[in-house]
């Protein structure tokens, strides 16, 4: 009888086992997979015992039950601690296994020597079965010790996350708390409920059950595991393995489909022997090998594009290869042109419109220095012909500068230009349109439109963007009339203290004034007007720009021969 409910315990553990087999997934956790190992040995140890004749099979079979008692309370502990997502230290799980294994040794000695068991007798009788007489060594001592503390770390470990880890199930932990309290009750206190009958192999079997439940939830809650079973059930998604030396490991149907060529390869023969497989494959790999930010890259394949993501091969912690993931991106790579392709369309719309404004804008700071100089009938053409001086000043001074020139400055200085004499809007028509010499406070009164100049310029580009072209134009209207040697107006700015712009500026708007017609002057020859120029180099001009305006003069010259200079 007690026989065969061993034997029933056993054949139970048996086809638990054989259903874990059934359900396995390598995802699952191995030291489930080894409880699952461990208790139909375990279980067969007891049916061995209670079939044993003699006592040397006794002894061996005692010997069979503690493979099962010295390892499984580890693995169970360590399943506790797995399922409860706290990471063990590896030296931690070799500490303890080799603690089981050193037990376990000393249970081998059962028999031989006395330091694990003192004596070991036993006797059958036909309707109690057999009855045991041990004493136990230190070596057990230890043992037990050894079952109680991985019993109480398991308890502990169950609590500790029941309390802290709110991204672990609760259901599993009160189930994981069942086998680890029902297998202490029986290997403790078994034998005294029901006189010489084990209930360990029961607990076990039991254990098995809600083992089985446990691994039914953990498949549930393991979102890594079910989004990468997921990807490849959909058949839609590529996996390449490649290792270290670029030697083929593997690949799944979908990146064979994507990669014909991969079927022609052999495992672990290099993949360069493919002439697609290294223009490619191993392409990229070793783009992602000198610059790991490279871990991506396209494929296109008739009306396809594939994205290509290259990461390290994992076994456990440590890098093995390289892993390559071909998902389809042919929809979203259709996305993002089309949304370039809006930009881009955008992009032109808007600098059309800007372009627009811009334009607009000019034109109304050019009416708007036009009305000014049709108010002084001395100046008449005047913008018009100080704004190409500039340009041709300028176009020297780009050969060869001592000053640090980009194109914007330049493109910024020719359209300031015309902004110069914006200040005389605010000079009396008495005194702007006056034939004859001004009256001292009549001249205070003209010198005021510099300063006026640059206030209204400063106005009119009050929150444009380009703050660049904003100085240059605020500059230009302010410091035209500063002089080099410091007797200039309206600050009475020296050297270098004048802004570039506002230097150029001055010699273009006096070039112009001599050689042009004034109701009160006629227009001098160019060669007195040089003669001036060049005499103010120094100390009404910036002597460095005596150079420019000496290989200009030809082409100012030129320019004004062909204008009405009036």
């Amino acid at each position: 009888m007690i026989t065969a409910y061993y034997a029933a315990c056993f054949v139970a553990a048996l086809l638990f086992t054989m259903l874990y087999m059934y359900i396995w997934h390598k995802h699952f956790n191995v030291h489930i997979t080894l409880v699952f190992v461990l208790v139909p040995i375990n279980n067969l140890g007891q049916l061995l015992m209670a079939d044993s004749k003699t006592i040397d099979e006794a002894q061996l079979a005692q010997k069979m039950l503690y493979i099962g008692g010295s390892y499984l309370p580890l693995v169970i502990l360590l399943a506790v601690v797995s399922l409860c997502r706290i990471d063990l230290k590896r030296w931690v799980r070799l500490l303890l296994y080799s603690i089981t294994t050193a037990l376990f040794l000393c249970s081998l000695s059962i028999g031989e020597y006395t330091f694990f068991y003192k004596s070991f007798e036993f006797k059958r009788e036909n309707d109690t079965g057999l009855i045991y007489n041990k004493v136990y060594g230190p070596a057990h001592t230890l043992f037990r010790i050894m079952i109680i503390l991985y019993f109480l770390i398991g308890i502990f470990v169950i609590i500790y996350s029941l309390v802290r880890k709110n991204q672990v199930s609760r259901k599993m932990l009160f189930m994981l708390m069942l086998p680890e309290a029902i297998s202490m009750i029986a290997f403790f206190g078994g034998r005294k409920m029901i006189q010489n009958i084990e209930l360990v192999p029961l607990a076990y079997d039991i254990a098995l059950v809600i083992y089985l439940i446990v691994i039914y939830r953990i498949s549930l809650y393991d979102v890594d595991d079910n989004a990468i079973d997921s990807l490849i059930e959909q058949g839609d998604t590529g996996f390449i393995s490649v290792d270290f030396k670029f030697n083929y490991l593997g690949s799944n149907e979908a990146a064979k489909n994507i990669f014909p060529e991969l079927k022609k390869l052999t495992v672990d023969k290099p993949i360069g022997r493919s002439v697609f497989m290294k223009s490619h494959l191993q392409r990229w790999l070793t783009n992602f090998k000198n610059d790991e930010t490279k871990y991506k890259t396209y494929f296109v394949k008739e009306d396809n594009t594939y994205l290509i993501v290259i990461s390290y091969l994992f076994d456990g912690r440590r890098k093995n290869g390289y892993q390559l993931v071909i998902t389809d991106d042919t929809q979203n790579q259709q996305y993002i042109r089309l949304i370039n392709s809006f930009n881009t369309q955008l992009q032109a719309e808007v600098r059309e419109k800007t372009a627009g404004i811009v334009e607009m804008h000019n034109k109304l700071i050019l009416s708007m220095a036009a009305m000014v100089e049709s108010r002084d009938n001395s100046t008449g053409g005047h913008i018009r012909r100080t704004s190409e001086g500039v340009r041709i000043l300028l176009d020297e001074l780009k050969k060869d500068s001592p000053f640090p020139l980009n194109e914007k400055f330049c493109a910024d200085m020719i359209k300031a230009a015309p902004m110069h004499d914006l200040g005389k809007i605010a000079v009396d028509d008495a005194i702007l349109r006056k034939p004859g010499k001004f009256e001292p406070w009549e001249y205070e009164k003209m010198k005021s439109h510099a300063a006026e100049g640059a206030k209204i310029v400063h106005s009119i580009l009050e929150g444009t963007d380009d703050k660049e072209f904003s100085r240059v134009a605020e500059n230009v209207a302010h410091y035209h009339h500063e002089r080099w040697d410091g007797s200039g107006y309206p600050e009475g700015l020296k050297g270098e203290q004048i802004p570039l712009e506002a230097r150029i500026m001055a010699i273009a708007d006096v070039y112009d004034a001599l050689v042009s017609k004034r109701v009160y002057k006629e227009k001098m020859s160019f060669e007195k007007a040089n003669a001036i120029i060049m005499e103010g180099m120094g100390s009404q001009f910036d002597k460095r720009l005596e150079a420019c305006y000496v290989n200009a003069r030809p082409v100012l010259e030129q320019y004004y021969s062909t204008v009405d200079a009036q």
